[in-house]
């Protein structure tokens, strides 16, 4: 192997290594920060963005993204609820999931870049994507193959880790998105499970021991935040 997280593999400064692991030494906490997918927001915003000022031309407003997100999330967790282990709602799982992702941008760039912030947005975002999470992934509980109660302990530690994030606001500094496992990350294995399983997949055992590492990772996410927010630093 010739590279190492694209470093050479002669000569590796172990600075350098840690820096590509996400761990930033000179920071007040000395937090080791794994690499969230919500790292990717910036580049995904600007390929939203035309879409975003025609959508801001025409009139549509940011909340009305957020409530449409938040009952389509209902109606699909829903289905799920429904016709569990049934492959089509497995199915619609992820892609709907990548809506989502771009539903939640859309809200916010329509908010942010459109003069459309409000108290009222701020707090049906914030609900919105608790509710959603809620009910999208707590009826993968009843999937044959996955143990329900790391199912619903990920959901707790998600609720916790965005309360946690929000907190970062309610004493003075940002809303805090501190990886591993945040909303996205957690998007991701859910819909990649989904996925497999609606394709016939079998989940046991090697799914519960994933699920254990995102519940692990989800806690570190909460420390992290923790932190970071009683610190009063801003992550970019």
């Amino acid at each position: 192997m010739n590279h190492i997280f694209g470093l050479p593999a002669t000569g590796i400064r172990p600075s350098a290594l840690w820096a590509r692991c996400g761990y930033n030494a000179g920071s007040s906490y000395g937090q080791l920060f794994l690499t969230s997918i919500y790292e990717l927001k910036p580049a995904f915003q600007s390929l939203l963005r035309p879409l975003v000022r025609r959508m801001a031309t025409a009139g549509i407003s940011a909340n009305g993204v957020t409530v449409t997100a938040c009952l389509l999330s209902l109606v699909l967790g829903a289905s799920l609820f429904a016709w569990p282990g049934a492959a089509w709602p497995l199915l619609v799982l992820p892609a709907f999931l990548i809506v989502r992702m771009a539903l939640n941008a859309i809200d916010g760039m329509l908010a942010r870049e459109h003069d459309q912030q409000t108290r009222l947005g701020g707090l049906l975002n914030e609900l919105g994507d608790v509710i959603s999470d809620a009910a999208l992934y707590l009826p993968l509980a009843l999937l044959p193959g996955l143990d329900s109660a790391l199912i619903v302990l990920i959901v707790v530690l998600g609720i916790v880790g965005e309360m946690t994030g929000v907190m970062g606001q309610v004493l003075g500094g940002k809303r805090r998105y501190d990886g591993p496992m945040g909303k996205s990350d957690r998007a991701f294995v859910f819909g990649a499970l989904a996925l497999w399983a609606g394709l016939g997949g079998g989940l046991e055992p090697w799914a519960d021991w994933l699920l254990a590492l995102v519940a692990v990772l989800s806690v570190l996410m909460i420390v992290n935040r923790a932190r970071a927010a009683l610190a009063g630093e801003e992550r970019a």
